[in-house]
């Protein structure tokens, strides 16, 4: 049988004191109508989320997760979440969860919308879901092809103009699917977006590593793109087996000519890249193993 739960959060203020969160939260039937019909998140991508990977019972990276849910949520002009509320949910829905991966989303919304534009708007709505996460298994031992995609804008974009929410985890994610079918249309399993100046950005659902002799450097995270919670673990783990780590604005002839690379993100974990817009790529099994290892391990 497959396993899915969800719950609806009533959300507290930041400064809220309480320690104990008891009937702030309340599971629901995860197939039966839960939201409104005028509520912001279905109506207009109108929200932000966050995806944690759930191994054995353990929640991974919970800290960074919510850390930058308030960051999307400052960026979006929401209300900045209760982090320790929303501890007590994600853990508490961990614990539900069986052996094995799964995944835990958080989403908030702006909330129930009355009337025109900006008018009546109750909110905000939050809710939590957990479900088996698919198999990564082909992706992290075999790996994966990946096809460069203008995003759109320069880099400059994000300081030019804020109001695109580049460094937000929106619930807008349309354009992010259409990069993937764009991705398999091409014969590609993934996609990686470069700006229309010729810099690496990041994947649809995940972070580029590239490897450059005994170096592992990573887009700048200030150039309108997500910080990976997956991306700092695998760094702290590079760092402490004596490889140097960095943050570069990264020239998409870089990754073409990468020694490696990778794709990380919480549910797929670390896949190495085999081709790049048709050129192949050296792939180090050995230390994507002993990575993925790490990263299947219990880490706050």
């Amino acid at each position: 049988m497959t396993f899915r739960l969800a719950y609806l959060i009533d959300t507290l203020p930041a400064e809220d004191p309480r320690t104990d969160f008891a009937g702030t939260f309340a599971p629901i039937d995860p197939d039966a109508p839960a939201l409104s019909v005028s509520d912001l998140s279905s109506n207009r991508g109108d929200g932000i989320f966050e995806s944690i990977a759930v191994v054995d019972g353990h929640p991974q990276e919970t800290g960074p997760h919510l850390d930058r849910l308030a960051h999307s949520a400052r960026l979006t002009d929401l209300p900045v979440p209760n982090l320790a509320q929303l501890r007590a949910v994600v853990e508490h829905a961990a614990a539900q969860c069986p052996p094995g991966e799964y995944t835990v989303r958080l989403l908030m919304s702006r909330g129930v919308q009355h009337g025109g534009p900006g008018q009546g708007i109750h909110g905000p709505t939050a809710w939590l879901t957990a479900a088996q996460a698919p198999d990564s298994t082909a992706a992290r031992e075999r790996g994966i092809r990946v096809v460069t995609l203008d995003r759109g804008y320069d880099s400059g974009a994000a300081a030019r103009a804020p109001w695109l929410l580049l460094g937000a985890k929106t619930l807008s994610y349309a354009v992010n699917m259409a990069a993937l079918r764009e991705a398999k249309r091409r014969g590609a399993d993934d996609a990686v977006f470069v700006t229309s100046d010729g810099y690496v950005l990041e994947a649809p659902t995940a972070t580029v590593i590239i490897r450059r002799g005994d170096a592992f450097l990573t887009p700048e995270p200030t150039g309108g793109i997500l910080q990976g919670t997956t991306q700092l673990s695998a760094f702290d783990w590079l760092e402490e087996n004596g490889h140097p780590t960095g943050y570069e604005h990264v020239p998409v002839a870089a990754l073409h000519d990468a020694d490696a690379a990778w794709l990380v993100s919480s549910t797929r974990l670390a896949a190495p890249i085999t081709h790049v817009d048709g050129r192949e790529l050296p792939v180090d099994r050995d230390l994507t193993a002993a990575l993925n290892a790490y990263l299947l391990g219990p880490r706050d």
